[in-house]
C-alpha cells in the first residue's frame, strides 16, 4: 500500500496542478500564435531589397533615404513625400490613355505577382494584397512613364531639378520595386506585337539612367541581363562582367600607402588609356612602376550611388563585395586633400566638388563599417606588389633623388656637373695628399 501511495504522488507531481497545467497550456497557446503570425520568413532566392544595416545608415542616414518620391512598401505613406503621391495618379492616368491593355487586365498582373513581389523585400510587409498590387501599379507606371517622357508637357516633371532628384531616389536601396514587375506591367501595357517600334524597357532603363548619370555604360543591355532592381542595375553598370576570383580577408591585404606616399617611393600614378571605356574597377599595377587607375568622377550623387550600392553587397552580395573592396583601395589611396590634388593632377580624380577635402571626407567614409569576409584576389596582388615595392629602400632613394634632384632637364644637369666637380675634387685632394707624401 504504502509502495501505491507514493507511486501516485510522483505521478501527481509530474502531472503537476491544474493551476500549472492551465499555465503550461497558456504558454503553448502563445508560442503557436506567434509561429503562425511570423509567417515563414523570406526566402533567400526572392529577397532582394532590404532596410539598409543600422551600422551604415547611422554613418550618413540622408544618403540612403527618399527626398521626394517613394516607391516601395517601405518610405510609403511617409508624410514628407505625399506631394509626389498625388502626382503619381496624374501620371498614371496618362499611362492607362497610353497602354494598349486595360486597366482591369494590368490590375490581374500585378495581383497574379503579388506573392513573388511581396517576397522580394527583407521584412514583411504590412500592407493588405489589394494595398500592395495598388502600391505596385502606380508606383511601377511612375517609373515607366519617366522614362518614356519625351515631351515636357508635364509641368512638375520638367523642372530639372525635380527630375534629377527622382532619379537620387530610383537609385536607393531601400526605395525599389523588383524589376520584373516593373517589366511585366511594361510588357503588359505595351505588347511587342502592337508597339514593334516602341524599345524593351530594359533598353529604356539603361537609356534613362545613362542620360543622367555619369557611369560606366559598356554593359549591353541584352536579354541574358538579370537585374533585381536599380541599385543593383547600378553595381552591375560598375562591374562590367569583372569578377575575379576572391581570397579570405585578412588586414594584411590592405594598401599601406597614400597616393602621395606611392609617388614618394617612385610608383608613376597614371590615368588607365582608354578610361572612359574600362571597367571602373579595372585598377593595373604594370612594369616600369606603372599604377593605371580608370578615371571616376566625383560628383554630389557619388556618395549616394557607392553608399547604396555598398549596403546592397552588405545584404546581398556578402562574398561577392567588388564594389567595397574597390572604396576599400580608394580610401587607402587618399589620406589629405594632397592625395587628392595629386590624382586630380593625373586625371584619375575628375572632381566636381570644388574642395578636395569634401573628396577626402567622401571616400574615407565608403568602407567604414563595412564587413569584409574576402577580398578581390586582383587587388590583393596590386595591394602586396605595392607595399613590397614600397618597403624596398633603395627605391625610396632613388625616388627622392629623382624628386629633388633630377626633376628638370636643368636640374638634372646641374646634379650630373656638381657630382663631377665633387669627384674631380676627391681627386685632386688624393693626389694633393699623395704629394705631401
Amino acid at each position: 500500500m504504502a509502495a501505491e501511495a507514493m507511486h501516485s504522488q510522483i505521478l501527481r507531481e509530474a502531472s503537476g496542478t491544474p493551476q500549472q497545467q492551465h499555465v503550461e497550456d497558456e504558454v503553448t497557446k502563445n508560442i503557436k500564435k506567434r509561429i503562425q503570425d511570423c509567417g515563414d520568413g523570406d526566402l533567400i532566392e526572392d529577397c532582394c531589397i532590404y532596410r539598409v544595416p543600422i551600422t551604415l545608415r547611422s554613418l550618413k542616414e540622408e544618403a540612403y533615404t527618399p527626398k521626394v518620391v517613394s516607391i516601395g512598401p517601405f518610405h510609403y505613406r511617409n508624410e514628407r513625400l505625399q506631394d509626389m503621391e498625388k502626382h503619381k495618379q496624374i501620371v498614371f492616368k496618362r499611362f492607362i490613355q497610353r497602354a494598349m491593355s486595360n486597366l482591369d487586365d494590368l490590375v490581374s498582373s500585378v495581383r497574379h505577382f503579388e506573392p513573388k513581389v511581396r517576397a522580394s523585400y527583407s521584412e514583411t510587409i504590412k500592407l493588405t494584397e489589394q494595398e500592395l498590387v495598388e502600391m505596385t501599379l502606380m508606383d511601377a507606371s511612375f517609373i515607366i512613364e519617366l522614362f518614356l517622357m519625351e515631351d515636357n508637357n508635364d509641368a512638375k516633371l520638367s523642372q530639372p531639378w525635380l527630375v534629377s532628384s527622382i532619379f537620387n531616389d530610383l537609385i536607393l536601396l531601400e526605395n525599389q520595386l523588383p524589376f520584373f514587375i516593373i517589366e511585366e506591367i511594361f510588357k503588359k501595357a505595351f505588347p511587342h506585337d502592337c508597339c514593334s517600334s516602341l524599345p524593351s524597357f530594359l533598353k529604356c532603363t539603361f537609356k534613362g539612367f545613362i542620360n543622367e548619370f555619369i557611369i560606366p555604360h559598356n554593359l549591353e543591355p541584352t536579354p541574358d541581363i538579370k537585374i533585381k532592381h536599380f541599385t543593383d542595375l547600378f553595381r552591375l553598370f560598375h562591374l562590367q562582367g569583372r569578377m575575379p576570383p576572391r581570397n579570405p580577408f585578412s588586414t594584411s591585404q590592405i594598401l599601406s600607402y597614400n597616393a602621395n606616399a606611392l609617388q614618394e617611393a617612385g610608383i608613376k600614378l597614371k590615368i588607365s588609356p582608354n578610361s572612359t571605356s574600362l571597367c571602373l574597377l579595372d585598377l593595373k599595377f604594370l612594369g616600369h612602376n606603372n599604377l593605371e587607375i580608370p578615371q571616376i568622377y566625383v560628383d554630389g550623387r557619388t556618395e549616394i550611388v557607392f553608399r547604396n550600392m555598398i549596403a546592397l553587397e552588405q545584404c546581398h552580395y556578402p562574398h561577392a563585395c567588388y564594389i567595397t573592396d574597390y572604396a576599400v583601395v580608394l580610401d587607402a589611396l587618399i589620406d589629405t586633400h594632397k592625395d587628392v590634388d595629386l590624382l586630380v593632377e593625373k586625371e584619375i580624380v575628375k572632381s566636381f566638388m570644388g574642395d578636395s577635402n569634401e573628396v577626402v571626407r567622401l571616400f574615407n567614409g565608403l568602407p567604414k563599417n563595412s564587413i569584409l569576409t574576402t577580398f578581390d584576389s586582383e587587388y590583393e596582388n596590386i595591394c602586396k606588389s605595392l607595399n613590397d615595392y614600397c618597403q624596398d629602400r633603395r627605391h625610396k632613394m632613388m625616388a627622392t633623388l629623382r624628386r629633388d634632384y633630377c626633376n628638370t632637364p636643368w636640374r638634372t644637369v646641374a646634379s650630373i656637373a656638381g657630382i663631377i666637380l665633387l669627384v674631380l675634387t676627391i681627386v685632386q685632394t688624393i693626389f694633393s695628399i699623395l704629394q705631401v707624401i
